[in-house]
């Protein structure tokens, strides 16, 4: 008996205590500064023009809550917090509830965030999921509560919540899936958008159709069940197929939406930017996006693009900065969110090769270095045996030069090259210009088996591009809060990594893809493009059984590009074709009437005429080829005597 009556008295001490604590906290919150709900968390990117092109969490289309048709509200707030008009920012009863199904089912199978609560969350862009962080939240709840009537945290949910294809704000959403104004929208219209902030990405009706109304009618059950529609008005829903619309006043590119999640994922790591900003009124977001390149970019994709389910990802940067000028990781955001660009590993080929011969270069080969391409079976240091072969098994069968291993991207040449110089070579120059990969040091790696990201890949393809100058890739020059006050500026790169004599001659090397003089047993890789380019680039073509690469620079532009399929199909040649175009045809595009320029002639480096092939003295201008040396290192170097291959 004096057990049951201690417990009754603590009960009862425990309760009297919540309620102390929980009046003070509200207290506390009623005397703290009342938060500005129309500029905090506001998200606003621009381009390299410093254009707005994307709104986020915010939207200067506010909407006031007596304006928006009373079917969405009464469908958000059925679905998402049937006690919103009750509660004082948290449903005690629904989180016990929640707490104890949980417990139940032994993992999350249901929340119980108010609108108040999602509402503050919206707000801070989630940055981060921390104890502090939470319990932040929930005093800024409070806060949220103390200070606004229930309408105006309703009408700051409906504006800022997120409703997917880079739509914040019920005014984007209703224009973009079914070109209305907010208090135009049927009953139906209302439930599929309310169903979409669970998942925005599965329930948009753009993406999904059959899962957005799948989701609708969940919204309407609760609906039926909360007494806001009737049974005959439930049975009755979704007999036909929406209209739906799917398509933005400004900025309809379908690719954008990854460039602007590339600039959300670097602004998460930068550690300038506080992860609490909601007192600060917002974050400006200025860009290296160039849009004219963007948009020419996801122009020639469309174009260019087979048929089949094949993916693409891509990315123009600037090698004088390292900015990223467009980028896109998909063929349309609206299918598939994936960003290939940013998320994505993949085989690069013979891409890869550029590392080898400039490891090569540095080490006393030259562009007339020979080795004899031949079918070839290494004999290994561990003991095995490798035998690579040539696309299609073809080969010279006699000696060929550095410069024609290049041209026609000869597999037997690169192993060759890369046993005689020691495997850590090739690694060594790879991490030199930026790419951050971990690499094996194996025979087949200037094949490009080792799986690398693009983003990645361009860090050491724009040190070639830069002349030697290592300039890591990045989207985000500045970040401003809404009174102009700068939090984040980025500091230029100008650190010299590589040789500009041997750079030089590389990026020489790299224009023969295209150079129909080195026509012999096989022709050049790029060559079919070459009556496309009206300007002078360095291009690497690479290829995997799953995947298809090209990339190519001068000193003003670089651009890579991959095709291939998610699912690894093998690639075909119209998926090599359409690479190629698209890489071609875009690169002409964004360089109409503009100066390009190539690489100045280092005063310690000369050129000969020699035979494309074999690098000989030749009187057949057909067969003539520049080759390229530092000062001093003319006479050839045949090094095939070497190389331990049977």
């Amino acid at each position: 008996m004096r057990f049951f009556k201690f417990s009754f008295k603590m009960l009862i001490f425990i309760c009297i205590s919540l309620i102390i604590c929980l009046t003070g906290l509200y207290i506390y919150a009623y005397l703290s500064p009342k938060l500005d709900l129309k500029t905090s968390g506001s998200l606003f990117i621009y381009d390299n023009n410093e254009d707005l092109v994307y709104q986020g969490s915010s939207s200067n289309e506010w909407v006031n809550i007596d304006e928006v048709n009373p079917n969405l509200i009464n469908a958000v707030i059925a679905i998402e917090d049937k006690n919103f008009y009750k509660h004082h920012g948290f449903d005690y009863l629904r989180i016990a509830k929640a707490m104890y199904l949980n417990i139940k089912n032994k993992g999350i199978v249901q929340g119980a965030s108010t609108i108040s609560q999602q509402y503050i969350k919206n707000l801070y862009l989630d940055f981060d999921k921390t104890w502090s962080r939470k319990i932040e939240e929930a005093f800024l709840t409070l806060e949220l509560e103390v200070h606004y009537e229930k309408n105006d945290i309703l009408e700051g949910y409906l504006n800022t919540i997120n409703y997917g294809q880079g739509n914040y704000g019920i005014v984007n959403a209703a224009s973009y899936y079914f070109n209305k104004k907010v208090n135009d929208l049927t009953l139906e219209e209302a439930l599929i958008l309310a169903g979409i902030p669970k998942n925005p990405s599965k329930y948009n009706p753009v993406s999904n159709y059959e899962a957005a109304v799948s989701r609708a009618m969940l919204v309407a059950k609760a609906m039926l069940n909360n007494n806001y529609i009737d049974k005959e008005t439930y049975d009755n829903l979704f007999k036909e197929k929406l209209e739906i619309y799917g398509e933005r006043k400004d900025n309809n590119l379908q690719m954008l939406m990854y460039y602007q999640d590339a600039v959300l994922k670097e602004l998460e790591n930068l550690n300038e930017i506080p992860k609490s900003f909601i007192d600060s009124g917002g974050l400006k977001i200025y860009t290296t996006l160039d849009m004219e390149m963007q948009t020419k970019l996801e122009e020639n994709i469309l174009k260019n693009a087979t048929t089949d389910d094949a993916q693409i990802a891509s990315v123009i940067v600037d090698p004088s900065t390292g900015g990223v000028m467009a980028l896109t990781g998909g063929m349309d955001y609206a299918k598939s969110q994936y960003n290939r660009a940013i998320s994505s590993h993949r085989q690069v080929g013979s891409t890869m090769k550029p590392f080898l011969y400039y490891a090569a270069l540095e080490n006393n080969l030259t562009m007339a270095s020979t080795f004899s391409s031949e079918a070839t079976t290494f004999n290994l240091a561990n003991g095995k045996t490798y035998s690579p072969t040539n696309a299609g098994d073809i080969y010279a069968n006699k000696n060929i030069t550095m410069a024609a291993a290049v041209a026609f991207s000869d597999n037997i040449y690169a192993v060759k090259t890369n046993l005689f110089l020691g495997v850590d070579k090739m690694i060594e120059v790879a991490n030199r210009t930026g790419i951050k990969a971990q690499f094996k040091e194996i025979a087949s790696l200037p094949l490009g088996t080792t799986e690398l990201n693009i983003l990645d890949f361009a860090n050491g393809y724009a040190t070639f591009a830069s002349g030697g100058y290592k300039r890591e890739t990045y989207f985000i020059e500045k970040v401003e809060d809404l009174n102009g006050n700068i939090l984040y500026e980025r500091k230029k790169e100008n650190k010299l990594v590589l040789n500009p004599n041997y750079t030089y001659i590389l990026n020489e090397m790299l224009t023969n893809t295209t150079n129909a003089k080195f026509t012999d047993y096989t022709t050049p890789t790029a060559l079919t493009i070459s009556s496309i380019l009206s300007n002078k680039y360095a291009i690497k073509t690479g290829t995997s059984n799953a995947d298809y690469w090209i990339v190519g620079y001068d000193s003003d532009i670089l651009m890579l590009t991959w095709m291939g399929y998610d699912e690894g199909k093998t690639v075909s040649q119209s998926i090599r074709k359409s690479a190629r175009n698209i890489w071609a045809n875009t690169m002409e595009d964004i360089t109409e009437n503009k100066e390009m320029h190539w690489y100045e002639t280092p005063h310690n480096v000369v050129s000969v005429p020699l035979n494309a092939v074999d690098g000989t003295s030749t009187n057949d201008t057909g067969k003539i080829a520049l080759y390229y040396f530092v000062r001093g290192t003319e006479p050839k170097y045949n090094v095939e005597q070497y190389v331990n291959g049977n």
